[in-house]
């Protein structure tokens, strides 16, 4: 049995180790960083997909009050191509709805195009866009 529900400071190792096993952690990032700064704001959290009580993947996602996005989005190795990534978008896209969000968006860096495809399937383009950014 599968469930889907925002995470607590509770799941942070879980997520983490979910993240990180599928490579979606990078040195320029913190994910403890990430995780903490997103159940700490109203306009963002962390999803997980349990199944019988393990955490088998999880999605960030954040409303900027323009659009949606959403960041590490991972499911175990041994859990893909079973529909649970699907699942973790369709409940990250609700979770925008329910905010008003006319949009949902995500980066996806030109090193992981093997998830490319997964990611057109549920209807998702490559927009035209550069996408910029500083360091703080």
């Amino acid at each position: 049995m599968t469930q889907i529900r925002e995470a607590t400071p509770d799941d942070q190792n879980s997520v983490i180790a979910v993240w990180t096993e599928c490579e979606l952690v990078k040195p320029q990032n913190n994910p403890i960083t990430d995780f903490d700064l997103a159940l700490t704001t109203s306009s963002s959290t962390v999803l997980v997909l349990e199944k019988y009580g393990e955490t088998i993947g999880a999605v960030m996602v954040g409303f900027d009050g323009h659009r949606g996005w959403f960041y590490y989005l991972g499911v175990k190795p041994e859990h893909q191509n079973k529909g649970f990534g699907r699942q973790l978008i369709e409940a990250a896209e609700d979770w925008l709805k329910e905010r008003g969000a006319p949009k949902s968006m995500l980066m996806l860096r030109h090193s992981n195009t093997k998830v490319l495809e997964f990611y057109k399937k549920l209807g998702y383009s490559v927009e035209e866009t550069f996408v910029l950014g500083k360091r703080f």
